[in-house]
């Protein structure tokens, strides 16, 4: 894979900013393989993200920081560069149902998800199974017999003991305390198994049911102390009809989870995604 350098811009629009950040680039011989852009009129507020051949620019990644800061500054900028050869390590928690998170070991495995899994966290202990088979550390926190606050410390501690930069819930059913979402703020990515903001909350296959609905879907969104109300990465719809059952849409459903879940990942991990309020710029 080429090894790249992205450049993600937030800031106030401005006259002059794409001129400024171009002329930066051309003076250090930087070749751009993509550019996005987009501005909010709404809130008046402009996204970038370049990716730059790393062989191409005339200096280090530490350098480009240093020389870039006047400009980001002069623009007021929310800013980052990052090195696609660097992988993020992604801790992966998961409760009693494993389509999730087996997919996302399968396109870690096959080089799909550039990343590391240093562990599995999971309050089932049958998930062990699925850890073992793609050689991943893994570890049960009982939930059941001590109180919730120990576990979810336990969790804590294990996400920073393995320095984990992103934690997947992959369908973990346990309801992340304030404190965590909060620690964990714009590094947690969870899957909710409806086309939100409807159904959020339990059964959300069984509302969509009840309601008739014609289409089901999923939701991977950031977590947040509010809960299914992260700002939302990707969704996934599927076409059903009158004569699906609850258990139909839950069988169907999983497809739309997986690929949701998969993609909302990937974006993160590449960089594609800005968090802007309750909302995303999502360059996918």
């Amino acid at each position: 894979m080429q090894q790249t350098f992205r450049l993600v811009i937030d800031c106030p629009d401005q006259i002059g900013l794409v001129a400024a950040v171009s002329q930066f680039l051309a003076e250090h011989n930087a070749t751009i393989v993509e550019a996005s852009h987009h501005t909010d009129q709404q809130t008046g507020r402009f996204f970038m993200r370049h990716e730059i051949r790393a062989d191409s620019v005339s200096l280090s990644l530490e350098s480009f920081k240093l020389a870039f800061r006047p400009i980001a500054e002069r623009y007021a900028m929310r800013w980052k560069i990052s090195d696609s050869h660097q992988k993020q390590k992604v801790a992966l928690l998961a409760s009693r149902e494993s389509h999730c998170l087996i997919d996302i070991l399968h396109r870690w495995h096959s080089g799909e998800l550039h990343c590391d899994i240093p562990c599995i966290i999971a309050n089932h202990a049958s998930m062990q199974e699925y850890a073992d088979w793609y050689n991943v550390p893994f570890h049960w926190v009982d939930f059941q017999n001590q109180d919730k606050a120990t576990a979810f410390e336990h969790v804590r501690q294990l996400l920073n003991e393995y320095e984990a930069d992103l934690t997947v819930l992959a369908r973990f059913m346990q309801i992340l305390p304030n404190s965590l979402c909060e620690e964990l703020a714009g590094r947690a990515i969870n899957i909710h198994h409806s086309f939100l903001p409807s159904f959020a909350g339990a059964k959300p296959y069984q509302q969509a049911y009840d309601r008739g609905v014609k289409l089901i879907g999923a939701t991977c969104h950031y977590v947040t102390k509010d809960l299914d109300e992260g700002p939302i990465i990707e969704q996934s719809v599927l076409r059903i009809s009158h004569g699906d059952t609850a258990a139909d849409m839950v069988r169907k459903g999983k497809n739309c989870e997986k690929m949701a879940l998969a993609n909302g990942v990937r974006y993160h991990l590449e960089d594609r995604v800005i968090i802007h309020g309750n909302k995303t710029v999502v360059f996918a």
